[in-house]
């Protein structure tokens, strides 16, 4: 396959053909951890979880609601000086098949600037050779929507940028707008689309192409602001990216975040928030629980590893990654991956993990103070000296799934980002049952307790280097191993 990958506005270019990444650490016996310590007490003071303010429940143009709290929201992290790759807040949307796109969505800011990186899965790439503005959008190309009051009509404060796929940057490959009450209107404010692509070549009809990728590096000067927003300040977030597969039949249909996004409806559209979520309680300590699967054939703690799993990681075969690979369920797993990386061409290896905890032995009325997940590591892709760390995001799932059905493809979106924890390679055998791995998970309990529901989490990255798979033991672990299956521990108090 020849290789061609840019990676939009951060790191080297990324110049391999894709290859099996993985190198599977020696799986041997040891002892067993003991039970992490309580969290800082800095958790337990403060104000409480913030709620979504009331608002109308808005429609979209179809007829469909679109209420405020049914929307997903990204927490952009907030960086000094240049934007780290692995370290933006990671969002996703789309399906793998043969004739529609996934996409990855990348998120983070600076004082200056706001940086939203797309990574796409496409098996035919085309652009126009004759490019018009009001043609970008028939062929492989992204579109970044924006409202800078929050609102949910088109104003002066909602913008609009699209950029079609190239080669190289091209100024006439990019357009801007700026709404109005009538409608989109050209705009021109300075903004970069830098593209990148990984396959045999652009506008062929072989089927050995994996995908594309575009930055959007957007100042806030071009926005009207002398600076970054301050943290806690809320947007109108939208992303749709286009799709052509052949250059005489039509442009195949747009795909979007959120699903219901349409350039006409910023109701519809999801949320953009500067800084992580940050939660703090005040409340006397009088109770703690530790919620993990008694034993593997028990239903407690279900979860599930999509994509790339450790058994099958990283297929070459055309067929497969485009027609199953998206929708293969490997479920009751003893082991899980969390992967992902910039090189497009390497998606066959990428995995995400969902695990769903119970919260009913928290009794009624109670305030969280603080609640931790613990995950064991007992290995990583790559030999050693060759993976990386890997900055391991928690998010919280839209919705329910069901641990013997769910895939890559029909598993619910996050609903919000909410942190992360380094996790390191390991360079020996641990031992079982493998190395803790801690994620604070307070804001993401406070809220599914508040709402009675279980907690769903899903894990995920926004890597960017090769061999950056971390395996961790799962809870079809065999029973030997109960110590090593995910672990959730909240402490709870009474109201003061």
């Amino acid at each position: 396959m020849a290789a061609n990958l840019r990676r939009a506005h951060v790191g080297p270019i990324r110049g391999m053909a894709l290859r099996n990444l993985v190198t599977l650490m020696l799986l041997l016996p040891a002892a067993c951890s003991g039970r992490p310590p309580r969290p800082s007490a800095r958790l337990a003071e403060g104000t409480p979880i913030p709620s979504t303010p009331p608002e109308p429940a808005p429609t979209h143009a179809s007829g469909k609601p679109c209420a405020p709290e049914t929307l997903p929201r990204i927490n952009a992290p907030r960086f000094k000086g240049p934007i780290p790759f692995e370290q933006t807040a990671i969002a996703w949307f789309g399906q793998v098949s043969p004739t529609r796109n996934y996409t990855d969505i990348r998120v983070g800011y600076n004082e200056q600037e706001l940086y939203i990186y797309l990574a796409v899965f496409d098996r035919h790439l085309w652009y126009d050779e004759n490019p018009a503005p009001q043609t970008l959008t028939q062929w492989d190309a992204a579109t970044v929507l924006l409202d800078t009051s929050g609102g949910g009509t088109l104003s002066p404060t909602s913008w609009r940028f699209v950029a079609q796929l190239y080669g190289e940057p091209s100024p006439d490959r990019r357009a801007a707008y700026r709404g109005s009450a009538s409608g989109w209107q050209p705009a021109d404010p300075p903004f970069q689309a830098v593209p990148g692509w990984r396959g045999n070549a652009l506008n062929n009809d072989r089927e050995s192409d994996r995908g594309w990728a575009m930055g959007f590096t957007i100042p806030f000067a071009s926005l009207g602001l002398a600076t970054a927003p301050p943290e806690g300040t809320r947007w109108r977030l939208a992303i749709q990216v286009h799709d052509r597969d052949s250059p005489t039949d039509p442009p195949i249909g747009d795909t979007s975040w959120p699903p219901a996004a349409s350039p006409e409806s910023p109701a519809c559209w999801g949320f953009l928030q500067f800084g992580l979520p940050v939660y703090r309680a005040e409340g006397t300590p009088t109770g703690y629980v530790r919620i993990r699967r008694p034993t593997r054939n028990s239903p407690l703690v279900p979860d599930a590893n999509v994509g790339g799993i450790t058994a099958r990681q990283c297929p070459g075969d055309e067929y497969e990654i485009w027609n199953e690979w998206g929708n293969r369920n490997d479920n009751h797993a003893p082991d899980l991956n969390i992967q992902n990386q910039s090189d497009v061409a390497d998606w066959p290896c990428f995995a995400k993990y969902y695990v769903t905890f119970p919260l009913d032995a928290i009794p009624p009325g109670q305030v969280i103070l603080s609640a931790t997940l613990t995950l064991h590591q007992f290995g990583n892709a790559g030999a050693p000296g060759q993976a990386q760390p890997s900055w391991i995001q928690v998010l919280i799932a839209s919705g329910d799934w069901d641990e013997e059905t769910i895939t890559w493809n029909n598993a619910p979106l996050a609903r919000e980002n909410i942190g992360g924890t380094w996790v390191d390679p390991l360079m020996d055998w641990p031992g079982w049952p493998g190395v803790p791995r801690v994620w604070d998970v307070s804001y993401a309990v406070a809220r599914a307790y508040a709402r009675g529901e279980p907690l769903r989490l899903i894990l995920y990255s926004a890597d960017g280097a090769y061999h950056s798979g971390k395996y961790f033991v799962s809870s079809d672990t065999e029973d030997w191993n109960t110590e090593g299956r995910p672990l959730l521990e909240v402490w709870w108090g009474e109201p003061r």
